[in-house]
């Protein structure tokens, strides 16, 4: 039997090259309620599609604050570039752990743009 989706999704892309971004560490944070200090869910890379499959269990996927840490520092320096920011965070709240998110991040080496997806 194969594991069920995670119910948050990202994905990466590469919109200076127009590619994904693949090799790209992040990790997800949910914010604990009472003391807003943040506790690290997983850590993962982007496969060669930019995408991070199974982020977070439907078990573990609670309302709350949730935070995206991506190192697009690191991303760009494996290509021999610099990029104004080092890494890039992405909060957003979930309200009803029943729907699927996906959260992805357009990058490039001086911008940077997202959106809630389905």
């Amino acid at each position: 039997m194969s594991p069920s989706p995670s119910p948050l999704t990202t994905h990466v892309l590469n919109t200076a090259l127009g590619v994904p971004g693949s090799n790209m560490t992040l990790r997800l944070y949910q914010q604990q309620p009472l003391t807003t200090v943040w506790h690290r869910i997983t850590t993962g890379t982007t496969n060669g599609d930019g995408r991070c499959p199974g982020l977070i269990t439907q078990e573990q996927f609670k309302p709350g604050v949730y935070k995206l840490h991506f190192e697009t520092g690191q991303y760009w320096a494996s290509m021999g570039q610099t990029s104004f920011y080092p890494y890039v965070e992405i909060i957003f709240t979930i309200s009803d752990p029943g729907q699927r998110y996906h959260v992805p991040l357009l990058v490039s080496r001086f911008s940077y743009s997202t959106y809630r997806g389905s």
